[in-house]
């Protein structure tokens, strides 16, 4: 296994520690740290419901975080990793905060903008491409995900019987 690869992973696991937060808080299980220099300055995970906020996604918050850090608007020379690749929100934000390089575990069919439904993360008319790498841990990043809506719907039927 490569330097690389054995990093990657380390720090996705350290993601998906931050998404069992958000979802001991039953929300969508989605965790996010950004690091540079081989030192977190940035994490986050989902709060959108608890926080009545439609932007409190795992990514928003863990840049808001290593923006503040650096004391910079511009996260360049920093890495995102990310349980879930990410929404058009969170993607545009990436290319704005000029992050270097994005890690993301589980591809998404249905909202992804790294690849899966768009390509806004190196989109050659922006002024900013990131370096990509999908599918790291994407077996236990997905999983997390599938298992909290598993886990949901039946809840939702389970009430519904009740009512």
């Amino acid at each position: 296994m490569s330097e690389q690869v054995s990093q990657d992973e380390h720090w996705m696991r350290y993601a998906l520690s931050l998404a069992a937060k958000a979802e001991a808080m039953n929300e969508i299980p989605v965790g996010a740290v950004v690091v540079a220099e081989d030192q977190i300055i940035g994490e986050g995970y989902n709060t959108p419901i608890v926080d009545h906020d439609p932007s409190a996604h795992a990514e928003m918050k863990a840049i808001r975080m290593a923006a503040r850090t650096i004391e910079n608007y511009r996260v360049i020379n920093a890495t995102l990793y990310v349980t879930l690749e990410p929404c058009p929100m969170c993607a545009g934000l990436l290319v704005h905060s000029r992050i270097n390089r994005l890690v993301f575990g589980a591809f998404d069919a249905k909202t992804g903008a790294a690849g899966s439904v768009m390509q806004l993360c190196q989109h050659p008319q922006l002024n900013h491409q990131l370096e990509i790498s999908g599918g790291v841990l994407a077996d236990e990043c997905g999983g997390i995900i599938s298992e909290f809506f598993k886990r949901r719907r039946a809840e939702k039927k389970a009430a519904k019987a009740v009512g």
